[in-house]
């Protein structure tokens, strides 16, 4: 399997134009880029014969604990589980059920490729509106943004909310 390792320059890695990021900090891009490099290391674990995609997710619980997934694929592709599922399923299943940051690494692609719908939906069920996501591809751009900007308008988390008070 390929080494994907990759630290890229800080100046290469931008900020969704629609989110208030504060990544400007030291501190926070590098606890940042080391999630990402976990989701990289995760993305040599895919099982992905059919498409040659393989994808790697490192999730920061609230307690601190790294929790990493990989793309695990299926000759019918509905039933493929992406990466970040991945890493939700294993944190949820040792009780973990709340999350404050996301790192996706997709090392197949030379651009950043983000969460697809099903994950953004099951992300949003465990992750405040304002909890952090990277994600990036084997170029050097990585994109910083939120769940909130990533999934707007989440009007049923917030119903639910409602009827659990």
């Amino acid at each position: 399997m390929e080494n994907y390792g990759n630290d890229p320059e800080p100046s290469l890695i931008r900020s969704c134009e629609e989110t208030r990021v504060e990544s400007n900090t030291f501190a926070l891009d590098s606890q940042m880029q080391a999630l990402f490099n976990e989701a990289l290391k995760a993305a040599a674990f895919a099982y992905a014969p059919y498409s040659q995609f393989h994808v790697g997710a490192a999730l920061l619980a609230a307690d601190g604990t790294v929790y990493t997934g990989c793309n695990v694929e299926n000759r019918s592709f509905g039933l493929t589980i992406c990466a970040e599922r991945s890493a939700v399923v294993q944190a949820v299943s040792k009780g973990q059920r709340s999350f404050v940051a996301l790192a996706i690494a997709a090392p197949d692609s030379e651009t950043p490729v983000g969460p697809c719908g099903a994950c953004r939906q099951v992300l949003s069920e465990f992750m405040t509106s304002d909890a952090l996501v990277r994600f990036g591809g084997s170029g050097p751009e990585q994109v910083n943004t939120t769940i909130g900007a990533l999934y707007p308008y989440d009007s049923l988390h917030e119903l639910a909310a409602s009827l659990r008070q």
